[in-house]
């Protein structure tokens, strides 16, 4: 056989995609059609900074990439914790989760490290997208999304758009006052903020307060529930109800085809998520009873599918 007659490698076209938040950061290989091909994950090292943040997401696409014989990866979306400007791939600003984050070129330093075209996005925002273009809610042309977990965002969908606001900061849904929250204090430094009592860390403190026994995180909690412990049932009664009252709220504002609700903190089961339910009811108008109430399909993919899928547009 001559080298002109043999076969050439198939190549597969894909993009590369990347999910960083405050303690986890994951790459993967994502086809047109929002399959995942590959993936990977590694800790964030968010204390060190943020050179050591863009090395290890870096480096997690460039492991993929060495991986991926016959597939020709052709851009890179990227959805990252922090209030992005998705216009210059730049951190506007950022929790202290991720030290010195703010101010950082996405864009252009993972553009220079890998050589390919890059879009980056907030994550709340991508996990939005990715719901809405491949998940539970595809095919639903508006899409309220609240992602509840160590901190709580939200995001709206508006055919297959993100809305993300005149300065780049909408769906800061934790940040609204909450009449559960009272007069506690939030990590933005305001007071009274849902994040103060329904995040992880709220439900978390507030069995402490009520208590006096301190706890590690709210798996703690969720054990005690689980053990019989009548405190730790009130205090996953209370999280669903605020975050539901809060839902309803923004469904009477918003009035979405859906909701999607994601996060580490729905994994508190079927007593959060019935409290949260009923305080939707109890606060939405009678008009929008129907609006369905939904649970991420997509899970930790969810926020890769929806970065993939603007890579993909940015190339169209």
């Amino acid at each position: 056989m001559t080298e002109a007659s043999k076969p050439s490698a198939v190549s597969v076209e894909a993009v590369a995609a990347l999910d960083i938040g405050g303690t986890k950061t994951a790459a993967a290989i994502v086809t047109r059609q929002g399959k995942v091909v590959d993936r990977v994950t590694a800790a964030t090292p968010g204390r060190t900074g943020a050179s050591a943040v863009l090395d290890t997401a870096a480096g997690l696409v460039g492991q993929l990439m060495a991986k991926s014989a016959g597939t020709a990866v052709r851009a890179l979306g990227v959805g990252s914790a922090g209030v992005i400007d998705s216009r210059t791939g730049r951190v506007l600003s950022a929790t202290d989760v991720l030290t010195g984050w703010a101010g950082t070129d996405l864009r252009g330093t993972l553009h220079q490290r890998l050589g390919l075209p890059v879009t980056v996005i907030n994550d709340v925002h991508a996990h939005a997208l990715g719901e809405a273009r491949h998940g539970i809610a595809a095919g639903c042309e508006t899409v309220l999304f609240i992602a509840v977990g160590t901190g709580i965002g939200a995001s709206f969908v508006v055919g297959g758009t993100v809305l993300a606001g005149a300065h780049s900061a909408a769906g800061h849904a934790g940040h609204q006052s909450s009449p559960y929250a009272g007069s506690l204090p939030c990590t933005c430094g305001g007071q009274g903020h849902l994040e103060a009592i329904a995040s992880g860390p709220g439900l978390a403190n507030e069995y402490a307060r009520r208590t006096g026994q301190p706890v590690d995180d709210l798996r703690s909690v969720a054990a005690l529930a689980e053990d019989g412990d009548e405190t730790a049932r009130e205090i996953i009664l209370l999280g669903g109800a605020a975050v539901g009252s809060a839902v309803g709220g923004l469904v009477n504002m918003l009035d979405p085809d859906a909701v999607v609700i994601g996060g580490g903190v729905t994994g508190l089961g079927e007593l959060w998520w019935q409290a949260l339910r009923d305080a939707v009811k109890r606060e939405t108008l009678p008009s929008l009873d129907d609006v369905p109430v939904l649970a991420s399909a997509l899970g930790s993919h969810a926020p890769l599918l929806g970065a993939a899928s603007l890579a993909w547009e940015a190339l169209a």
